[in-house]
């Protein structure tokens, strides 16, 4: 019997692959959701299974929008993967928050439009608890990592997601700086919800590239300034990525492991077969059993 894949990396823009992989083998997933964004590399590293995938696709193919995260998700939870740390570039909308500074961020707020955000609908019915959008035992693991490879790591924090894929206007990046934001991206949904979810343990470990467009005494955000920041804390990143890897525990004892538990509404004996059978890595440990809201 293979070897379970318990850990996951989602790399963003500028980390297309891992270093250190052994025994690698590629796996093209084809999901009720359509392709992944691209092939997942799987291969032992320090002694585990681990999987990696490119958000983008390799050569940065997919607009964020465009980006498959439902058939991601569910491909990675067919494999097992019980934590997922994501990789990804942000811009920075905090002075103290400096371009090449990694951020650990605890919050979420969402500015996309009309992405697919969930597994759920056609005769199933789940509301998952999100007041707290990442795993907080798995982001501690992450941002200890981080600490101790990087110079500068801000533990917490507010990344606002966007819809992009144009960065945001000067007005915008002001508004969100009123509203606590910290950090802003592209990427972070819907993955962080459909990670919860599945009932997958969800993490990201950004690298801030820039300071958007709010900051008077630095240029506006471009993408050639995302890519070359990113390229020069890749390194960085995957070391951080790496020792925390190390560091996963044995057994979760986060809420994430049981968010479907209290979540499901509707009765599991009145869904149809098909929609059962879709969603079948995500609820099969609840399929036997009637769940009523």
């Amino acid at each position: 019997m293979a070897e379970a894949v318990r850990a996951a990396v989602i790399g963003g823009s500028g980390f297309y692959e891992m270093d250190g992989l052994s025994d690698v083998e590629t796996l093209n997933a084809d999901t009720p959701f359509g392709p992944t964004s691209d092939a997942i590399t799987t291969g032992t590293l320090d002694g585990q299974r681990v999987a990696f995938l490119p958000r983008h696709g390799l050569g940065h193919r997919l607009l964020p929008a465009e980006i498959p995260a439902r058939a991601n998700i569910w491909a990675l939870k067919q494999l097992g993967v019980e934590f997922i740390v994501s990789v990804s570039a942000v811009g920075s909308l905090r002075e103290e928050i400096e371009p090449l500074h990694l951020v650990v961020p605890d919050q979420l707020i969402d500015r996309t439009r009309g992405r697919a955000s969930t597994f759920f609908g056609e005769g199933l019915v789940a509301h998952v608890a999100f007041a707290d959008p990442f795993c907080s035992h798995l982001r501690g693991v992450v941002g200890g990592a981080a600490e101790e490879t990087a110079p500068t790591v801000h533990n917490g924090g507010t990344y606002v997601v966007i819809e992009g894929p144009a960065f945001s206007t000067r007005a915008e990046s002001n508004l969100y700086r009123t509203w606590g934001a910290d950090i802003i991206g592209m990427t972070a949904l819907p993955e962080a919800k459909l990670a919860r979810e599945a009932e997958i343990c969800f993490a990201v470990l950004a690298c801030s590239t820039d300071y958007d467009c709010w900051h008077d005494g630095h240029k506006d955000v471009t993408a050639e300034m995302i890519v070359a920041n990113l390229l020069r804390n890749v390194d960085v990143s995957r070391r951080a990525v790496r020792l925390a890897l190390q560091r996963l525990p044995e057994t979760r004892e986060c809420a994430c492991k049981d968010a479907l538990k209290d979540a499901l509404v509707t009765s599991l004996d009145i869904v149809p077969a098909a929609t059962k059978q879709r969603l079948g890595p995500i609820i099969g440990r609840y399929a036997g059993q009637a769940v009523s809201g």
